[in-house]
């Protein structure tokens, strides 16, 4: 064949190097997504999955070396076997953890494994079929170029697009296609190569036919997985690039899951809130200007607007999605009584690490209603790092309170917090509250100077009343303080204690 005949041939097969190493990297970051929405902690999740496919890829590369004839012919079939197990593997593995959570690990890391071998012999098989008409030098540095361009464009758009606009089940199923597709492309090059042509036609199309049946039913396979997840009918759900959301409505109201952990529930919710935020408010006396890190639901705004002598109130969400939802969904603004609505406050979507060391605005309270430490993301929250800068924004007469988990369940996780605080040189006041959702919850108060009872509450409280508040402060002798180190950013110990600790009751 003469160069200028191999030329397109050439060009073709890089651009499927390009959409195969594409193909690939989706694989491995929607298993590693889902890992972490579903078991948490990210940095392992992710860790794992990515030393689990690599492994399997370079399985995948040895055994090339035994396709020896018909190479176009195993690259076809290759394309296909990726295409529908990859293509299949948040579907799969969403339905399985709805249905089989038992065999849920098992399954992820099957299917890891089974996509990484074949990605594994994709690249041998390209490089082998692209060597009859290129030289080695220009063929490897070619491969390799389109390999990680394909790569590079899917790290980018997998968090900023895809995941956003189509979600994990239709991202996977739609690079399915593409792998798919550069079969099909096979299949016409060869065409003349190949045996059984009309075989490999036959799996070509059926291959297309299964995917896109699953791109029409992919909302139904998330409804039924999460229905059967969640007990409760799922009335909304959402992939941000930061969280899955998932809010459900049954016989006793709406609850609020991300990342399949329970955020509020309608039926005590107000418990949860009177008790985050009533203490420090109340205590400050007058507060003007309060923060409240987290919260994007609007509920810890709700009871903050209690006090008329509050003048302005910054809500630093990091997901847009979650102060959408909670400005606009008629039931979610019942819920929070369209605090977000209110003139007096601001939304930031910023990542509140980030928004404390940039400002220099300080607050007479500070509300900090974050998700627990279940992965190192949210972990850095709970640092002394955090909270030093967290110092430096609340005024020398302000409090911040921070929520802070189970002191029952996670004794030791609630306490390495108040250590923690403790570090920064700030005052700290613990206290807990029951929340039948949630069991016994936890808080801390922190200050520059000591926390002091309020003399007063707001009117229309439905939890907390001047004589029962000192209950809140005492602490059975389960509960009770116990030696905990400090949680800093260079190690974020507290993520794998809280795991250990909310691991021994969770199922």
């Amino acid at each position: 064949m003469s160069r200028r005949a191999a030329l397109p041939l050439e060009v073709t097969l890089l651009a499927s190097v390009f959409v195969v190493a594409a193909c690939g990297l989706v694989y491995e970051l929607t298993a590693g997504a889902l890992a972490s929405y579903l078991l948490g902690d990210s940095v392992l999740q992710f860790s794992t999955v990515i030393g689990a496919y690599l492994f399997a890829m370079g399985v995948g590369s040895w055994l090339s070396r035994f396709f020896e004839r018909q190479l176009p012919a195993h690259f076809l079939r290759i394309e296909l076997l990726v295409a529908l197990t990859g293509g299949a593997l948040p579907a799969v593995l969403f339905l399985a953890n709805g249905y089989v959570p038992g065999a849920f690990r098992f399954l992820l890391y099957a299917m890891v494994g089974l996509v990484g071998v074949l990605v594994g012999l994709e690249i041998p098989l390209v490089m082998r079929i692209l060597k009859r008409d290129v030289a080695l030098k220009e063929l490897v540095s070619q491969v390799l170029t389109f390999d990680y361009l394909g790569a590079l464009a899917v790290s980018v758009a997998f968090p900023l697009l895809l995941v956003p606009q189509l979600g994990l089940i239709r991202t996977g199923l739609l690079f399915g296609l593409l792998n798919a597709a550069v079969a099909g492309w096979t299949l016409w090059v060869f065409r003349h190569e190949l045996r059984r042509i009309g075989a490999h036609a036959l799996a070509c199309a059926a291959t297309v036919v299964a995917l896109l049946s699953g791109f029409a039913v992919a909302d139904q396979i998330t409804t039924l997985s999460e229905d059967r997840l969640y007990h409760d009918p799922v009335v909304l759900a959402a992939t941000s690039p930061y969280q899955r959301i998932v809010l459900t409505n049954g016989r006793t109201g709406h609850r609020l899951f991300l990342n399949g952990n329970l955020q509020f529930a309608e039926r005590d919710e107000y418990r949860y809130h009177e008790a985050l935020v009533h203490p420090a408010m109340s205590a400050q006396g007058a507060p003007k200007k309060v923060a409240v890190l987290g919260g994007g639901d609007g509920m810890a705004v709700r009871e903050i607007l209690k006090y008329p002598s509050v003048e302005s109130v910054t809500l630093v969400e990091l997901d847009p999605n979650m102060t959408r939802l909670f400005s606009t969904d008629a039931a979610m603004v019942q819920l929070n009584g369209g605090s977000l609505s209110s003139p007096k406050i601001r939304v930031v979507n910023a990542d509140a690490f980030k928004w404390l060391q940039d400002g220099s605005d300080s607050f007479d309270v500070i509300v900090v209603d974050f998700p627990d430490p279940t992965n190192f993301s949210i972990g850095k929250l709970y640092t002394n790092s955090f909270y030093a800068l967290l110092a430096q924004r609340l005024s020398a007469s302000g409090y911040a309170v921070i929520q802070t988990t189970s002191p029952l369940v996670a004794r030791h996780s609630f306490w390495t917090v108040a250590a923690t605080i403790e570090s920064t040189g700030l005052h700290v006041a613990p206290y807990h509250a029951n929340v039948p959702s949630f069991g016994e919850w936890g808080y801390l108060i922190a200050s520059h100077r000591p926390w002091r009872m309020p003399a007063t509450l707001p009117d229309g409280l439905r939890y907390l009343t001047l004589q029962t508040l000192p209950l809140l402060f005492d602490f059975p002798k389960d509960m009770e303080r116990v030696p905990a180190e400090v949680n800093r950013l260079s190690n974020q110990m507290l993520v794998s204690t809280y795991e250990q600790e909310w691991g021994r009751v969770l199922p």
